[in-house]
């Protein structure tokens, strides 16, 4: 799966965003171990702690679908905006450390980063096998 395939996938997911309070659309595309591709979309609710962001939607379809090992996520917002903390986090829980993340925005900027990158001191699974 090439890198302009993810974008395409995280972009058409994008929408099918259901965002009427933030506005913001926002599109993911998880690839797993074994090369299947799961999209995702923000679901917004009016209570805000129900919202689920798209990276998580994506992911939580994978993991529904038996797929446990994540192998490269896209994410697409108008801007480019990295994967929140939550998602981060969740991201820990079915990859190492050096899942490629990248993110992109409207006018084709993207930028790549290893998950350990953009969570330092990440709380693994690890930590629970004591």
């Amino acid at each position: 799966m090439t890198q302009k395939s993810l974008r395409t996938l995280a972009l058409e997911a994008s929408q099918k965003s259901y965002s009427p309070y933030s506005l913001a659309k926002v599109g993911s595309a998880v690839v797993t171990e074994d090369g299947s591709i799961f999209q995702g979309c923000n679901v917004e609710n009016s209570s805000f702690g129900g919202t689920v962001c798209a990276e998580r939607v994506a992911i939580w379809k994978a993991v529904s679908e038996g797929h446990r090992k994540l192998k490269k996520i896209y994410v697409y917002t108008v801007d480019g905006w990295p994967p929140c903390g939550m998602c981060l986090q969740v991201m820990t829980e079915f990859s190492d450390l050096d899942l490629e993340i990248t993110f992109g925005d409207q006018a084709g900027k993207e930028k790549t980063k290893k998950l350990g990158e953009l969570l330092t001191h990440a709380f693994t699974p690890e930590h629970l096998k004591k």
